[in-house]
C-alpha cells in the first residue's frame, strides 16, 4: 500500500496520549506517515517519537496543576473542561485541526476532541474514533459508574431498561451545556447529531483501546467497534539510579500515584499513603509529580522514597501492592504489572476503572474523599494477606500480556485505508476548507 498521511488528534492527559503514540508510532513502522494533532505542551514528546506534530488550540497548559485540581473535580471536572477549555476555543480548535487534515487521508480522533469531530463530518474523509475506556461506549448491559452522579454506586446494579432511561436523561443533562457546539454545528451546516461524550459516533472504525478482559464486548456497541486491546508503548527498563538502588536494596514496595492528571489534585494522598505503609512497617514509594505541595511535610518515614515520575512499566513490576487513581493509562500498565491493586478514584471514568478491577478480583477501591492512612491500611492489609488478590492479578496479568493492542489496531487502520482507498479525491475535498471562519464553506455538502 502506498504510503498514507493518517492525523491522530487527541486532547487531554498522558493516558490520552501515549495509546494515540504507540498506535502513530505502529504506522510509521509500516510505512505510513503519522501526525499528532494537539496541545503545544506535547510537541517535545512526540517529536521525540519520531512522529510529526501539528498544533491545535486551545493553547492551555494541560499539565498545570492549578487546571488539574479544577478538571478533577468529581462533580463539576468536566463541565469545567467543557466550558473552560474546549467550547470557548471551539473554533480555533476546527480551524487548527482542518489545516492538519488538509491532504490527510485518514482521520483518528479521540472522544473529547468535539472540533474534529465537525472536521471528519464536514470533509467526510475515511474516520476512525477510538475509545480507551468502557465508558466511551457508554453499554446499557454494562453500564460505567458515571462520577458525579448521585448514588452512582447504587444506580449501576439497575438493569437494561433503567439503564437506557438514565443515559437519556444523562444525555440531556449534558445538552444544558452543549449550546456552543450546537451554534458552532449550525453554522457548519452539519445535521445535529446525538452527544457523541455519551453515544460514540457510528464511524467507518471505532477502535477500542483497551483490554476485553476490562470491557467485554456489547451487543448494543456499534457494529463498527472493534477492540485491540491495551497499546502499549515500548516498556521502558530504565529507572534513576537512587530509585533502582532503593528497589535492589529491600522487599518490593508499595507503589503510590496519581498518574499525569490527579496528580495536580493530590491533596494529602500522599501524606496518607506514607503513613499507611508506615503502620503496615512496608517500605513505599511515592510518585510525588513535580508539584512542591505533593512532597510529605518533614522526613520521610523509614522505607520510604519520593520521587517526581519513575516509568510504570518499569516500576509495577516490582512492586508489592500499586495504589492508583484508576486512569485509564495507570489501569493499563497495574493490569500489565500484575500486582494487587489499590484504586483511589477522583473523577471521570476513573470510578468505573476501580469498580471493573474489583470485579476482576485483582483490586479494592476508596472514594478520593475517604482516603486516609487508617482506612488505606485496612484495605492494604487485606490486599496483602489474601492471596486470592495476587493470584487473580497474575491472570489478568497474563492475558493482557498476550494481547497485541498496538499491532491489532494498527492492522485494523490498514484495512480501512485499503477499503476507503484514499489518493486525490479525498485530498481534494480536504483542499477546499478554507482556513478562518469567515470563508468555511457553510452549505453542508460539497
Amino acid at each position: 500500500m502506498p504510503a498514507k498521511k493518517i492525523v491522530f488528534c487527541t486532547f487531554g492527559s498522558l493516558g490520552d496520549l501515549y495509546p494515540i503514540l504507540a498506535v502513530a508510532a505502529g504506522m510509521k513502522r509500516r510505512g505510513h506517515a503519522p501526525t499528532v494533532a494537539t496541545s503545544r505542551c506535547y510537541r517535545e514528546l512526540v517529536e521525540s517519537r519520531g512522529i510529526d506534530w501539528h498544533d491545535v488550540r486551545p493553547d492551555v497548559d494541560v499539565t498545570d496543576p492549578a487546571r488539574l485540581r479544577l478538571a478533577m473535580d468529581r462533580r463539576t471536572g468536566m463541565k469545567y473542561i467543557l466550558n473552560t477549555m474546549i467550547f470557548p476555543g471551539l473554533r480555533d480548535s476546527y480551524e487548527d485541526t482542518a489545516a492538519a487534515v488538509r491532504d490527510a487521508d485518514l482521520m483518528v480522533t479521540h472522544p473529547v476532541t468535539l472540533s474534529a469531530f465537525l472536521v471528519a463530518r464536514k470533509l467526510r474523509l475515511p474516520w476512525a474514533t477510538i475509545a480507551l475506556a468502557p465508558a466511551s461506549l457508554y453499554s446499557v448491559y454494562d453500564p460505567p459508574l458515571l462520577a458525579g452522579l448521585p448514588f452512582a454506586e447504587r444506580l449501576v446494579t439497575f438493569g437494561p431498561g433503567f439503564q437506557s432511561g438514565l443515559k437519556k436523561f444523562v444525555t440531556y443533562l449534558f445538552e444544558l451545556d452543549w449550546k456552543p457546539y450546537r451554534q458552532f454545528e449550525r453554522e457548519l451546516g452539519l445535521t445535529p447529531t446525538r452527544n457523541p461524550m455519551l453515544w460514540i459516533p457510528d464511524t467507518d472504525l471505532i477502535l477500542a483501546l483497551f483490554s476485553p478482559v476490562l470491557g467485554p464486548p456489547q451487543r448494543d456497541w456499534p457494529a463498527t467497534t472493534r477492540i485491540a486491546g491495551f497499546p502499549f508503548l515500548p516498556a521502558e527498563d530504565r529507572l534513576p539510579d537512587k530509585l533502582a538502588d532503593f528497589l535492589n536494596a529491600g522487599a518490593p514496595p508499595i507503589v503510590f500515584t496519581l498518574g499525569s492528571a490527579a496528580v495536580g489534585a493530590a491533596g494529602d494522598f500522599f501524606l496518607q499513603s506514607a503513613q499507611a505503609a508506615e503502620r503496615l512497617g512496608q517500605r513505599s514509594v511515592l510518585l510525588v509529580g513535580r508539584d512542591p505541595r505533593n512532597q510529605p511535610p518533614g522526613r520521610l518515614p523509614a522505607g520510604a522514597m519520593a520521587v517526581p515520575y519513575a516509568a510504570h512499566s518499569a516500576l509495577f513490576p516490582r512492586a508489592s501492592v500499586v495504589v492508583h487513581q484508576g486512569g485509564i493509562g495507570t489501569t493499563a500498565e497495574a493490569m500489565r504489572a500484575g500486582k494487587p491493586t489499590l484504586v483511589v478514584p477522583y473523577s471521570h471514568d476513573q470510578p468505573d476503572h476501580g469498580r471493573r478491577l474489583a470485579r476482576l478480583g485483582m483490586a479494592r477501591t476508596i472514594p478520593r474523599e475517604r482516603y486516609a492512612s487508617a482506612i488505606a491500611t485496612c484495605e492494604l492489609d487485606i490486599l496483602m494477606k489474601q492471596a486470592s488478590y495476587a493470584e487473580r492479578s497474575a491472570a489478568v496479568s497474563a492475558q493482557v500480556r498476550e494481547e497485541r493492542g498496538a499491532e491489532v489496531a494498527c492492522d485494523l487502520l490498514c484495512s480501512l485505508l485499503q477499503a476507503k482507498g484514499g489518493g486525490a479525491e479525498l485530498r481534494r475535498r480536504a483542499a477546499l476548507v478554507l482556513i478562518g471562519r469567515q470563508r468555511i464553506c457553510s452549505g453542508g455538502a460539497w
